[in-house]
């Protein structure tokens, strides 16, 4: 019998590891496409996605349930992903793009098109890739961005608007 994502909440709040391991293996996925995406490369989301991690399980107390604990989840994701990306900006380093450039490329049509879509997102500017990454591969509702960015929901529209038409401008010769 599988536990829900509230027993499973309450389970954690009241220290058990396991449990928080089991609520967050199944948004897993999600939750690291969410740092790879705003991140960028997949060594800054690893970064991310620990202090994700660590982040959420120190403040299950504050989990208010006024949302979903995947929606939560994803909004502590999308922070430390920003964040990461915000520390790095600060320390310029030479290879910050050496977890990319060191996979070797694939013939496969489909990989190119990933790599496309990800450098093009890296373009972007901060506000429009993070409402883009929480649209639509963390699957929150505008609501819930705008609530994330601190923003009303129609800036949210405009951004994924803007964003998305600044997308298809720097993906058109490659796709």
């Amino acid at each position: 019998m599988e536990s829900t994502d509230l027993e499973l909440l309450d389970r954690a709040r009241a220290g058990d590891q396991r449990a928080f391991g089991e609520l967050v293996s199944r948004y897993k996925g999600r939750t690291w496409a969410v740092c790879l995406r705003i991140a960028g490369n997949p060594h800054d989301a690893e970064d991310a996605l620990q202090n994700a991690l660590t982040a959420a399980w120190q403040n299950l107390d504050k989990f208010r349930g006024d949302a979903r604990f995947s929606t939560w989840l994803h909004r502590i994701a999308a922070n430390a992903a920003l964040a990461v990306i915000r520390k790095r900006r600060e320390t310029p380093d030479e290879n910050i793009n050496q977890g990319l450039a060191s996979d070797a490329p694939r013939i496969d049509e489909r990989v190119a098109v990933v790599e496309a879509v990800q450098s093009a997102l890296s373009d972007l500017p901060e506000a429009f890739r993070e409402a883009i990454v929480l649209r639509e591969y963390a699957e929150l509702t505008y609501a819930d961005i705008a609530t994330h960015q601190g923003v009303p929901v129609q800036t949210v529209k405009s951004r994924i608007n803007r964003g998305r038409t600044q997308l298809r401008e720097i993906l058109a010769p490659v796709i």
